[in-house]
């Protein structure tokens, strides 16, 4: 696979970090998980409350292909078996408040010169330093705190946040691309690196286009007030969202001529050469009443025979059987403890591939006696770790491997 041999330690809760890291151990990399003894937050929290054979949904989503040992890093013993992971990997990724690591004396300047090759990757909220470094960075608060909020809404109305962890999704993946732009920047020098990610930067990044537009522009306040339809307060109309008779389609940048010929309308044709910035409410309000007037495949239809761009609005429901998606492999079904998971699976093919889930550490600390085993901590000594409460095991019966691709 992709990074075979590569060994990385996290430190990582929450979403941001733990995605972050399976992007690479989708990839190949063998990655620990290193969680409190009591296991992760994400072990005990998952939304809609669904846990799948007693492992949580929002465990699932983001910790795939790692395997995982239980430490008290607060134990002088534990925080020793932490050091001896990192002693022997090629990267560290956490994200703890700004500091936490460095009061465990697990930060990057603890190791930085003793292993001048290591890449340590920190992720927070707001970043390392900064008025706000110690603030709590949840994905809500970071696109209200970034603009996307105000930006997705409408002020006539309460201002909308994206209906998932949107911040926090992109802040994985921009975090696991610095960690492999300082990968092959080791690779050619033997020089490491300390990468630093946070999502307020990558609750802005999300929106660069539309920023950089507002912030080179003449900074238009009141375009953000719009007409309901419509979706952004930067593109020109009908760029939004549009009732059928039974459901909705999106509607993007089309040749307005096109459009009203498509739709057989008279109304649109009279307004096919107006300015769709300046009078947008007024031209996306006449897309409405025409388009209203046709269902989803019919109105489909004509826009497709057209060549025009569109799209149905899809529930999950309509995700989860949608042949596009089926064909790419989206989704993999995996059983847990006799109950099964439908996964997302890893989001890039690699020769035509779709990445497997190989293994999914379902019980806290599942694969402890092999890590430390591998370490070079003796039979004796792993099970004073474990009477001293500094490393926890699971109990034999919950060793082997439950979670099965279906």
């Amino acid at each position: 696979m992709l990074l075979d041999d590569v060994k990385i330690v996290s430190f990582c809760h929450f979403l941001q970090g733990p995605a972050a890291v399976q992007y690479l151990a989708d990839m190949g990399a063998d990655v620990i998980k290193v969680e409190p003894i009591q296991g992760a937050h994400e072990r005990h929290w998952s939304g809609a409350n669904v846990f799948v054979g007693g492992v949580s949904g929002f465990f699932l989503c983001a910790n795939r292909n790692k395997r995982s040992i239980a430490l008290d890093l607060k134990s002088d013993e534990g925080c020793k078996v932490a050091k001896s992971l990192i002693s022997q990997a090629d990267i560290v990724v956490e994200n703890f408040r700004p500091g936490v690591m460095d009061r465990l004396g697990l930060g990057y300047e603890e190791f930085k010169d003793v292993r001048p090759d290591l890449i340590f990757a920190s992720a927070s909220g707001f970043g390392a330093t900064g008025p706000d470094a110690n603030r709590p960075g949840q994905d809500l608060l970071i696109q209200a705190r970034a603009g996307l909020v105000a930006a997705t809404g409408n002020p006539k109305n309460l201002p909308s946040p994206v209906g998932c962890a949107a911040a926090d999704q992109h802040g994985a993946a921009l975090l696991a691309m610095g960690i492999l732009g300082a990968y092959v920047r080791r690779l050619k020098t033997n020089v490491g690196t300390w990468v630093e990610a946070n999502l307020l930067n990558a609750g802005i990044d999300l929106q660069m286009e539309a920023l950089t537009n507002y912030a080179s522009g003449n900074r238009p306040a009141q375009r953000f007030e719009r007409q309901e339809n419509l979706a952004t307060w930067f593109h020109e109309a009908p760029y939004g969202i549009y009732r059928t008779t039974n459901g909705a389609i999106a509607l993007s940048l089309n040749d307005p001529h096109e459009l009203a010929k498509a739709l057989q309308s008279e109304a649109l044709t009279a307004l096919a050469d107006a300015d769709r910035h300046a009078d947008r409410d007024q031209y996306a309000q006449a897309v409405a009443d025409e388009v209203i007037r046709f269902s989803t495949p019919q109105i489909g239809h004509k826009l497709d025979t057209a060549k025009l761009w569109w799209a149905p609005v899809c529930s999950y429901d309509d995700l989860l059987d949608d042949p596009q998606v089926l064909h790419n492999n989206v989704f993999q079904q995996i059983e847990i403890n006799g109950e099964m998971a439908t996964l997302v699976s890893h989001p890039i093919r690699y020769d035509g591939e779709v990445m497997p889930i190989r293994h999914i550490a379902t019980s806290i600390g599942h694969d402890g006696i092999e890590i430390l085993n591998e370490l070079g901590f003796s039979t004796s000594e792993i099970e004073r770790l474990r009477s001293s409460g500094a490393v926890g095991l699971p109990q034999p019966a919950d060793k082997s491997d439950s979670a099965q691709m279906a």
